[in-house]
């Protein structure tokens, strides 16, 4: 396979370092690699679309600049086998022409619902496109999700990513302001993949961002509920049957949203009498904190995934809508087969004076961490 960079010459960007592992007598070395492959696979609207390949010599993670997406994770399980555990296609190129459910991208300007498609912001309507029916969902008809990012790799001792801009322009889908947003996406070295957001306006405006990348731990073998899943979360906002918020922010005390101590996500989701398609309360107020938000375990591969933000909510999304879908490697993905745990701001919260605002002003930025981190449990 050729790799080119986004220059159009080849780039393959390496370093290896070595550190001391647990002591013993004679101290033991191990190497650790740190790779970025960059390949540019299509165009779209007249741009360059790359897919790249962060390799840190345990897992990889397959990204794109087209709509700021994750491809693919690869992680080893308790046996050392790599597997994919992420909801995807084969190829980015597919992309381009498939429909598909927000697999790995980047949801903006605003991720989630927004009721009845509209908002209010100093007096003024904004009338939005409903994607969803009434409502409008994850940024539009051409979201961020489908935006070619400007890219640019980096890598340093400890990290190999991938940079991406794009300015959201005024009016773009119906929002206020030039909208100016970056977007890194890195592997660390031990086995971290790191997403960060900032963003400035010119013009006041909403903005909650986030990523949406389907997972299933058990690299796609059946579906999820085998999981086992820990929120420290103490509330949730309940939703109406149009899947927006009512208002509330309810106690997860007695309800199948109590996720405070390990639960199977198949026994939750028989209590709820259907899946997930919530935000948990993970935050009352803002703040620079990084709050371990879940704990998602698969004993049977021993994969296990930890995910933190500096955030106030998590939406928790189980594919139920999911319905045979033709995915990677000749899967067919069904209800329930992958999980999403899109950190962001709570849903409609420009509809709601109770709920944290959403709303940016010029001179301000918005910064958005995630993490997810990934280890094995033998």
């Amino acid at each position: 396979m050729k790799y080119t960079s986004i220059l159009g010459t080849a780039a393959i960007l390496s370093m290896a370092f070595a550190c001391n592992q647990k002591p013993t007598q004679e101290p033991i070395k191990e190497e650790i690699n740190l790779m970025i492959k960059a390949e540019q696979v299509a165009e779209h609207k007249g741009r360059p679309v790359f897919h790249y390949v962060l390799d840190n010599g345990t897992m990889q993670v397959e990204l794109s600049n087209y709509g700021g997406l994750v491809h693919k994770i690869i992680a080893p399980d308790k046996n050392g086998n790599k597997e994919n555990i992420t909801l995807t296609f084969d190829t980015v190129e597919e992309y381009l022409t498939k429909p598909n459910p927000f697999f790995g991208a980047t949801a903006g300007r605003v991720a989630n619902r927004i009721a009845n498609a509209e908002f209010s912001l100093d007096g003024t309507k904004y009338t939005l496109a409903k994607t969803n029916g009434d409502n409008h969902l994850h940024g539009g008809v051409e979201g961020f999700n489908k935006k070619v990012w400007t890219p640019e790799t980096y890598s340093n001792d400890s990290v190999v990513g991938v940079k991406m801009t794009y300015l959201s322009v005024d009016g773009e889908e119906g929002y206020p302001g030039n909208l100016e947003t970056t977007l890194w996406m890195e592997l660390t070295a031990d086995n971290t993949l790191r997403i960060r957001f900032e963003s400035t306006t010119d013009k006041k405006t909403i903005l909650n961002l986030t990523n949406h990348t389907y997972f299933n731990l058990g690299g796609m073998k059946r579906d999820a509920q085998d999981h086992e899943f820990q929120f420290w979360a103490d509330a949730y906002t309940p939703v109406d049957e149009e899947l927006i918020p009512t208002g509330e922010v309810k106690d997860v005390t007695g309800t199948p949203f109590d996720f405070r101590t390990p639960k199977i996500l198949g026994d939750q989701i028989t209590a709820n009498g259907a899946g997930f398609d919530h935000n948990m309360v993970m935050k009352r107020e803002k703040s620079a904190d990084m709050k371990h938000f879940v704990r998602v375990r698969h004993a049977e591969s021993g994969r296990v995934m930890d995910m933190y933000s500096d955030n106030m909510g998590v939406q928790f999304y189980t594919g139920n809508f999911l319905s045979n879908f033709a995915g990677a490697d000749g899967k067919t993905y069904e209800k329930h087969w992958g999980f999403c745990l899109e950190s962001q701001n709570w849903p409609d919260a420009i509809n709601h004076d109770n709920f944290p605002s959403p709303i940016l002003n010029p001179g301000e930025k918005y910064t958005h961490n995630i993490e997810y981190r990934f280890s094995v449990e033998k």
